[in-house]
């Protein structure tokens, strides 16, 4: 973990893993809180380390002091979830894989205690086999590097959550997150050999400061550069630049495009829900009932995609509701509310 006043929310970080982990190693960037002793309190390694705007740089000093024989890499203001933890002991005991990946619960709005229907579920890359060769890049936004020969390794999905809390908006103003991201990631746009990936965040963080030009620049030039490399532009590019769409209430620069990124990613949920939003917003009440049918259908249950939760379950068919009151089928509309009530307090 990288680690710098982190008080508030690291004991209940720490707390998750105990028991399971056989070490807890902290690398300190400039703690002047209690952040330390808490740690130390917790049985965890601090080591101190001269910050160099590189979290990348600072989580491959945290694994050259790493002696176990796999690393869970997480951020304070994470928690792996308490009432699965000790089944990823018993995964690690009998798997053949290099790779696990766990599924992200990103929670978004004021403060705790959280809405647990008002997150972002995505599968990644967080558990590895300590091997040398594995190590993190991307100044911001670090992610594991693998080697050649781990390439096509198959990387294992396993269902044992991580609740992630720092984009609640108490947390991100006290930290002042977004400006610190925005620098470093114009450093990294700087480099001329620099990923397409660089531009999709800045283009989510401007989103997220409600700076919706800038954005939605950024994400459209992270889609051409995706092209000019010959890759086909991450899901993510398309999610993101459709949320943009909606939320500025841009219909005609939706519809009907949004087609095209379907075509791309004919099964990511999410994209079916912007559809029927955006046809519902535009009164063609009976095509947004078959896009939100559709959503039913595809579920909210997907390892490769950033998902909304209940885009394939609940909100999905609360829209399902509407769009038959509009065509005034009352009867079917009560139906389709009451069961997804149903199921939510289920």
């Amino acid at each position: 973990m990288i680690v710098k006043d982190e008080a508030r929310s690291i004991s209940n970080c720490l707390e998750s893993v105990k028991g399971l982990v056989s070490e807890m190693i902290i690398i300190d960037t400039g703690s002047t809180d209690q952040t330390i002793d808490i740690c130390k309190k917790h049985g965890a390694k601090v080591y101190p380390y001269m910050w160099k705007n590189d979290f990348a740089d600072a989580r491959n000093y945290g694994l050259s002091y790493a002696t176990g024989d796999w690393i869970l890499w997480l951020d304070a203001d994470e928690e792996l979830d308490a009432t699965k933890k000790f089944l990823l002991q018993e995964i690690l005991a009998h798997t053949n894989s290099y790779l696990l990946s766990l599924p992200i619960l990103n929670y978004y709005g004021k403060t705790k205690p959280v809405n647990k229907d008002h997150v972002y579920l995505y599968y990644q890359l967080r558990v590895f086999r300590n091997y040398k060769d594995i190590t993190f890049h991307n100044r911001i936004h670090e992610t594991p590097l693998l080697p050649a020969e781990l390439t096509d390794k198959e990387i294992e999905n396993i269902s044992i959550p991580i609740h992630h809390y720092g984009y609640l908006e108490d947390i991100t103003e006290t930290k002042q997150k977004g400006q610190r991201n925005l620098q470093l990631l114009q450093q990294e746009v700087a480099d001329p050999s620099h990923s397409p990936w660089i531009e999709y965040h800045l283009a989510s963080e401007y989103y997220r400061q409600g700076k919706y030009l800038q954005a939605f620049q950024y994400v459209n030039e992270s889609i051409l550069l995706f092209l000019h490399q010959n890759q086909l532009p991450p899901s993510l590019l398309y999610k993101l630049k459709y949320a943009m769409l909606i939320e500025t209430n841009s219909l005609d620069g939706a519809w009907p495009s949004i087609e095209k990124a379907i075509l791309l990613y004919p099964d990511y949920v999410d994209l079916h829900f912007y559809k029927g939003d955006i046809l519902y917003k535009m009164k063609n009440y009976r095509e947004a009932l078959q896009a939100f049918e559709k959503c039913l259908e595809l579920g909210d249950h997907h390892t490769e995609y950033l998902i909304l939760k209940g885009t394939g379950s609940f909100k999905a068919g609360r829209y399902k509701g509407l769009c038959l009151e509009q065509l005034g089928r009352s009867e079917e509309a009560q139906e389709a509310f009451g069961f997804w009530d149903n199921t939510r307090l289920d």
